[in-house]
């Protein structure tokens, strides 16, 4: 039977998908969902791995986009535009190459389609090493996982995932299954495909994940895209600076 992706869905009209990066959940992205939705039917995923999504040992981006795949069908969602942030960004651009009928607009928020240095090892090693036997409350995992991670904020994002049933903490995300694949998620795109539809990769100006280095593969792969960079925000733009990134995105989508 098919596993599908946990998703929350808000308003009503023509249909974006929104997909959340490494770490992260659905909820991440609800300051855009909301912005979105009052035009727009919004479904937010949790990926696999993720959030209440399930969990499972395989981990690669065509398996991820599939997944996107399988739930546009569950909710009978002929074709969508799709916007990915991060990793998600690479989910939504594997969509996008393999099923270019699936998407009919394409938005990459701070990623591109390019092999990426290891630069997650301290936050997997700290979220493994989490002992949830001791923890009474959530600054008792705070203070472990700051031996790893030395930014408040990038723990407190990460903390989001921590849950307390009955006063048993835990993890949404899989960081087991999320190590053991992480080189896939650094990984380039793998295929000669184009996305010939219209897209756009918003760029934090603070950010250093899309470089003038990686536009001759943007171009080779999205010839019909363009490039819009919010001032002020760093990888986190649409955390950091909410409505200059929604503007970016409603002004795209209205675009003639």
């Amino acid at each position: 039977m098919t596993k599908l992706l946990n998703y929350q869905q808000l308003g009503q009209g023509k249909d974006i998908i929104l997909i959340h990066g490494l770490f992260g959940r659905l909820e991440n992205l609800n300051m855009v969902a909301k912005a979105l939705a009052e035009q727009y039917r919004v479904t937010s995923v949790d990926v696999r791995n993720h959030g209440d999504s399930f969990h499972d040992s395989v981990m690669d981006y065509t398996t991820m986009a599939q997944d996107i795949v399988e739930l546009m069908q569950h909710l009978a969602i002929e074709s969508a535009v799709v916007l990915g942030h991060s990793m998600g960004g690479k989910i939504a651009m594997e969509l996008a190459l393999n099923c270019p009928e699936k998407v009919q607009k394409l938005i990459v928020a701070d990623i591109a389609p390019v092999q990426y240095p290891a630069h997650h090892n301290k936050i997997i090693a700290g979220l493994q090493a989490l002992n949830f036997s001791t923890m009474k409350r959530r600054q008792d995992a705070d203070k472990q996982l700051a031996h790893y991670v030395d930014s408040l904020s990038v723990r407190q994002f990460l903390l989001g995932n921590l849950t307390n049933e009955n006063g048993n903490f835990s993890f949404k995300c899989n960081i087991d299954y999320i190590e053991k694949n992480y080189a896939n998620i650094m990984q380039a795109y793998q295929g000669d495909n184009q996305y010939l539809g219209t897209t756009l990769f918003i760029k934090g100006a603070n950010s250093d994940y899309i470089l003038p280095e990686h536009r001759s593969n943007i171009v080779r792969l999205f010839p019909n895209s363009r490039a819009r960079i919010i001032q002020g925000a760093g990888h986190w733009l649409h955390a950091e600076k909410t409505q200059a990134f929604n503007r970016s995105i409603i002004n795209f989508l209205t675009a003639r």
